[in-house]
């Protein structure tokens, strides 16, 4: 592979590894089968006891354990090296927070799942990088300290604290465990992170300055702050008593979104090392656009204008039409005004063939990751395109009569079988930013 980015053309980016860690499986193939499947991931919150507050419900990473030994040993470092036997050990589990846990295993999965191991030697670990965006970082670990603080004092305070919490540890550590010795960064743009650190690290990949990027999000902020104050925001469903029907996108009687953790990552790297290496390739990563509302912090603007911007860039960067594009993973977060408007934004997009375009809300299943939703939506992107299946919207049993009037397909209930040449995936956040990605067939 090149180390001279500087004469090189605008080059192509391939997707060649996935990792997932979800309340819908361990593993990116675990969680996929979910999702076609329409398995909801949500049940009430067992992280701590949410007597009294009024959303009880979440969507919780269960039976997870990162220090499980990896099924074939993994060598980043070379033959010689010392082989990486798991994503992490039982002593880094007192070192790190939940969110690296999480997306210290979904990364380790990804780079096996890409075949790169196989290949280190002709690859330059100095054009290797990581982009793993964090939202809100260490929110549980936070919480935990204050209380251990306020208890002891400052002795009891863990000399690991810092590294816990710091959003871009988990990026940092990615890098370490996989001696990425290129750029290492994490965003954090709320909702919209994991979308944002996909396509950066895309346009990495395609002006030059890398050949592969370790990319995607985490985020484990199931706590009594995050939960209690979504809640008195009246941001999330208080559908207690029924947990699997709460997340319900489109439905006219979603009353707003269900919190998650987890973390997927993407393997991207360029086109041509791949394809001469005989990688799998599950889909080529076109297009990205990155837009700002300037509107509000909270609400998207009026008919989501600049989600609208948004897709269009990404399509435009694609090199695609936009009736190229056969399915939309949609943000669709299941709150009464969003989802609406985003909607709106997609049939006004896609009007020239929305009549057989397909939408769909995955979240109804994995609920709300915040940092790491943009890479779930992007995830059932690119395995629709590789698939030729569609995961669907589940729990919508009445559609909102806004929505309907679109004339938008939303993929109620059940999974559709169709030939995907290309798909977009939303991801949208507070402060009013917003991401989209094309991915295609290669």
């Amino acid at each position: 592979m090149s180390s001279n980015p500087s004469t090189q053309p605008r080059r192509r980016v391939a997707i060649t590894g996935l990792g997932a860690v979800t309340p819908c499986g361990n593993s990116a193939a675990e969680t996929w089968a979910a999702l076609i499947a329409g398995r909801s991931g949500i049940g009430r919150i067992t992280r701590f006891d949410p007597t009294g507050c009024t959303a009880q419900i979440a969507a919780e990473v269960k039976n997870f354990d990162p220090t499980k030994p990896l099924a074939t040993p993994l060598h980043p470092r070379g033959p010689g090296g010392e082989p990486l036997t798991q994503a992490l050990t039982p002593k880094d589990l007192k070192k790190f927070g939940r969110f690296t846990h999480l997306g210290a295993a979904a990364a380790v999965e990804a780079y096996a799942d890409s075949g790169l191991d196989a290949h280190r030697a002709a690859l330059n670990a100095e054009r290797m990088g990581v982009n793993l965006g964090v939202g809100l970082g260490g929110l549980p670990e936070m919480e935990a300290m204050h209380d251990t603080w306020k208890a002891g004092g400052y002795r009891k305070i863990s000399p690991f604290f810092i590294i816990q919490i710091a959003p871009n540890l988990l990026a940092g550590q990615v890098s370490l465990l996989l001696d990425c010795r290129g750029p290492n960064m994490s965003v954090a743009s709320a909702c919209a992170t994991s979308g944002h650190a996909l396509g950066e690290a895309a346009a990495a990949i395609a002006r030059g300055d890398v050949d592969v990027m370790i990319a995607g999000g985490s985020e484990s902020t199931v706590t009594p702050l995050a939960v209690g104050a979504f809640a008195q925001m009246r941001a999330l469903s208080t559908r207690n008593d029924a947990p699997e029907k709460a997340s319900r996108p489109y439905d006219k009687d979603r009353d707003g979104f269900v919190l998650g953790e987890g973390s997927v990552v993407f393997v991207l790297e360029e086109m041509e090392f791949a394809q001469k290496r005989g990688a799998r390739i599950y889909a080529e990563l076109r297009g990205y656009g990155a837009t700002a509302d300037a509107y509000h912090l909270s609400s998207l603007a009026p008919g989501a204008e600049g989600s609208a911007r948004s897709m269009r860039a990404a399509v435009d960067r694609s090199g695609l039409k936009p009736s190229a594009i056969d399915y939309v993973s949609a943000h669709a977060t299941s709150t009464p005004g969003g989802d609406g408007e985003e909607a709106a934004a997609i049939a006004h997009v896609f009007a020239e063939n929305k009549s057989t375009l397909h939408v769909s809300g995955v979240k109804s299943m994995t609920g709300h990751l915040l940092g790491g939703a943009g890479a779930m939506g992007a995830l059932a992107a690119t395995l629709a395109v590789h698939h030729g299946v569609i995961p669907p919207t589940i729990n919508l049993d009445n559609i909102d009569p806004a929505c309907a009037e679109l004339g938008l397909n939303f993929t109620p209930n059940f999974a559709v079988k169709k030939e995907v040449r290309a798909a977009l995936a939303n991801s949208f956040g507070f402060g009013g930013t917003n991401a989209s990605i094309v991915v295609a067939r290669a």
